[in-house]
């Protein structure tokens, strides 16, 4: 069960340095950069919790 909240907590934190990131340097190579690094996190918790790891 705190495997997933620290997991989710993780991912909140990456998800709020990136927008702090996103808003001080607004360029859509940046933005691609930022949703396929998002993209591969959510996915890599999403496997790893649905596993049951």
């Amino acid at each position: 069960m705190t495997d997933k909240l620290i997991g989710v907590f993780a991912l909140a934190v990456l998800g709020g340095f990136l927008g702090i990131l996103l808003s001080f340097v607004p360029r859509v190579d940046l933005m691609a950069v930022v949703a396929l690094c998002f993209g591969l996190a959510a996915a890599d918790l999403f496997l790893t919790l649905k596993r049951g790891k």
